[in-house]
């Protein structure tokens, strides 16, 4: 079965979420640095708030946190862009009649609101969400959680993800991982290409010669 990360994997979206953290830190004259960054990328929302809250050490509740990101980040979901190849390659897998899910650390409403933009919700079985399970993609539990939902073996599992933590999430739990390249994750390249079992700068390079034709 494939399962696939959404935001830097499936869809233009990291950049999202560098201008929300930038504009929140800014607005506290607080700098966005790699320390912060390291500590809210690719992490579920309640824990990427007690985060925030610990590093900078706010009064704000990881309640207000979370309500302030979810304005900042307001309608942008509906204008994010999918990644180069990821709709020929899914239309691709699903005439092969594989197997497709999503697993993602995005929020529900924003997940959605992108898939459904897009027209790629239809070529998934489920969505499962980190966030819902209280999970970190780091851990190897989310993937183990989301192989038994749909009912396969963790070995019989590979997953498509642009984080070096998560790949590392997934290897734990004893599926394959194709890494993704995304520039929000660039500095990560020569590691996740020495760690994951393939590595892709784009989906383009998964097509089968006829689609690439197309």
């Amino acid at each position: 079965m494939f399962l696939f990360d959404m935001d830097g994997t499936l869809i233009d979206s990291n950049r999202v979420w560098k201008d929300v953290d930038r504009e929140f830190l800014a607005r506290r004259g607080l700098p966005y640095t790699r320390a912060y960054y390291e500590g809210v990328a690719h992490t579920i929302f309640p824990l990427a708030a007690k985060f925030t809250k610990e590093f900078c050490r706010l009064p704000e509740s990881c309640e207000e946190i979370m309500a302030e990101w979810m304005v900042l980040a307001k309608d942008a979901y509906a204008h994010v862009t999918v990644k180069p190849g990821v709709r020929a390659y899914l239309k691709q897998c699903k005439s092969e009649g594989r197997r497709m899910a999503v697993v993602t650390s995005s929020v529900p409403e924003h997940c959605h609101m992108a898939l459904e933009k897009l027209d790629l919700e239809k070529y998934f079985e489920r969505i499962n969400f980190a966030q819902e399970l209280g999970m970190d993609k780091k851990l190897p539990d989310v993937w183990l959680a989301s192989a038994k939902v749909h009912g396969v073996r963790p070995e019989d599992c590979t997953v498509f993800d642009d984080s070096l933590a998560a790949c590392r999430g997934a290897r734990a739990a004893k599926m394959r991982a194709i890494g993704v390249y995304d520039s929000f994750f660039s500095h990560d390249e020569k590691e996740m290409r020495g760690f994951c079992d393939v590595y892709i700068k784009s989906f383009e390079e998964l097509l089968l010669p006829e689609r690439k034709r197309r």
